[in-house]
C-alpha cells in the first residue's frame, strides 16, 4: 500500500521510520502511557521500537495495518501514534492511538483520530471502525465520542493487563455516521 502522509491543522500523520526511535522510546515507554493502552509493553526498550517499526512498515506494505506517527507540524516533533488494524474481509478496522504524557490534554489525539477515521472510510473504503479503552482511561472515551463513535457496551474482564483482568469499553461507527461527527 502506498501511503501519502495525512495533514491536519496542527499535525502530520506519517509512517514511522527508524529515525523516530530516540523520540519514540521515552514517550511510549512512560508507565502512564502503557497503563492506559492494551498492547504497549512496559518497560519499553529500543529493541521493541525497532521490531515495532519493522512490523509497522511490513503491515503497511501488505495493507494489514496502518500505524502512523503523530508529528507536530510546527516543530516536526513526534508526540504520539495512531493506527488502524484492518480486517479487509469485513471492511472494518480497529482504531488505536497513544499520546506522550507531555502532550496530553492538547487535543492531538482527537485531531489525529478524526483524520484517520476519515481516511479509513474515504480512502480505504471501510464500512465500520471500532475502538476500545480501559475504564481507567475515560479521556480516551471522550475522544471517541468527539469523533462521532457511539458507546456500544462493556466487555467484562475481557483482557489480561499486568496480571489483572480488566473490562473494555467498546465504541464504534459506520461510514454513514460520518456526517454526524
Amino acid at each position: 500500500m502506498v501511503f501519502t502522509p495525512i495533514q491536519t491543522e496542527r499535525l502530520t500523520l506519517r509512517p514511522y521510520s527508524p529515525s523516530d526511535i530516540p523520540a519514540l522510546v521515552p514517550l511510549i515507554g512512560a508507565r502512564e502511557v502503557a497503563a492506559t493502552t492494551l498492547r504497549i509493553p512496559h518497560p519499553y526498550t529500543e529493541s521493541y521500537a525497532q521490531d515495532f517499526i519493522a512490523s509497522a512498515q511490513e503491515d503497511l506494505a501488505t495493507g494489514k495495518c496502518v500505524r502512523l506517527g503523530i508529528i507536530l507540524r510546527e516543530s516536526g516533533t513526534l508526540c504520539g501514534g495512531i493506527g488502524l488494524v484492518i480486517e479487509a474481509e469485513h471492511r472494518r478496522a480497529e482504531l488505536g492511538y497513544w499520546i506522550g504524557v507531555p502532550y496530553w490534554g492538547k487535543g492531538y489525539a482527537t485531531e489525529a483520530a478524526r483524520a484517520v477515521v476519515k481516511y479509513g472510510f474515504g480512502t480505504l473504503g471501510l464500512h465500520r471502525i471500532f475502538a476500545s479503552h480501559v475504564p481507567n482511561n475515560p479521556a480516551s472515551g471522550k475522544i471517541l465520542q468527539k469523533i462521532g463513535m457511539r458507546h456500544e457496551g462493556r466487555f467484562r474482564a475481557h483482557v489480561l493487563k499486568w496480571g489483572e483482568f480488566v473490562d473494555l469499553e467498546m465504541y464504534g461507527m459506520v461510514a454513514s455516521d460520518m456526517g454526524s461527527s
